[in-house]
């Protein structure tokens, strides 16, 4: 595995695996990498001739400083972990290099609606962040096929957004969530859980999991539901950003009950930001 910081480096090499006509598959991350992430990466091997990850911790998708400031740096075992798979290429690209007219001056993408509701209203600028790294990074990979986790449902959604607006030719390939036992959502998050924490944050899935019965045995009432498992979560000691029942076309609130539909949550646990969903 090549371990590539240069821009200009990982730009030559994937042109060159293109013009040979070899296909690459990508999966950018932002480090600390866990379970979940390389599970993604697994999926990269079984569709493209060359596996490229990225680690870069983007700036402009933390709206609070203090966040990006407390982000885990994990490189040393992040490349132990991907050096065991099959992975051609690292990307760790400099924070200079990547934005060279300078972070505060970047032109962040609009992307309408979807980056606006829910995450986007909590956390205002996020998805223009995401959305502007990840168009940057398809233009220097140049892949096939990126492959994202469906943890970050809402982000999965603007991704798709931005090759659709963009006209881009890469596959979005969806991945499902890896767990712990406990069901809790794998995450870089959870390693800054105190124990206690912990060992409660398990109880966002398990509240998904009941709506998602609830739903599927012919309830329809959309806002009790969301009502009662916010209150579940506050009574547990979380501090719940949203609890909603949402289509999955454009995560509106669903109009009737065959549409295809997803539930997601957001709280707080002590100082720690958690968000889940599942499918129904």
């Amino acid at each position: 595995m090549q371990v590539i910081s240069d821009i200009q480096q990982i730009r030559y090499l994937c042109q060159r695996w293109r013009d040979n006509g070899e296909s690459i598959a990508f999966v950018p991350t932002m480090g600390c990498l866990h379970a979940g992430h390389l599970s993604l990466v697994k999926k990269a091997e079984s569709l493209a001739d060359h596996v490229v990850v990225s680690i870069f911790v983007n700036p402009l998708q933390f709206n609070d400083p203090d966040d990006l400031l407390k982000y885990p740096n994990t490189l040393d075992s992040d490349i132990n972990a991907l050096a065991a798979l099959s992975v051609d290429v690292l990307f760790t690209p400099d924070r200079d290099a990547f934005y060279p007219e300078g972070e505060d001056k970047v032109e962040l993408l609009d992307l309408g609606e979807i980056t606006t509701i829910l995450e986007g209203e909590k956390r205002p600028g996020h998805f223009a962040g995401v959305a502007t790294v990840v168009k940057r990074l398809f233009e220097l990979v140049q892949p096939h096929f990126a492959v994202f986790g469906e943890k970050d449902f809402q982000q999965l959604m603007v991704v798709k957004q931005l090759v659709e607006q963009f006209s881009l030719n890469v596959e979005i390939v969806g991945m499902p969530t890896l767990r712990e036992e406990d069901g809790l959502a794998m995450s870089s998050r959870n390693l800054r859980l105190s124990s206690a924490e912990r060992a409660k944050a398990g109880l966002i899935y398990e509240n998904l999991v009941a709506i998602k019965a609830a739903l599927n045995g012919g309830n329809m009432n959309f806002a009790e539901l969301e009502q009662s498992t916010s209150g579940n979560l506050a009574h547990a000691g979380f501090v719940p950003d949203y609890v909603v029942i949402r289509n999955t076309a454009q995560l509106l609130p669903p109009q009737n009950h065959s549409e295809d539909m997803v539930i997601l949550i957001a709280a707080k646990l002590g100082e720690i930001r958690l968000i889940d969903n599942i499918r129904v």
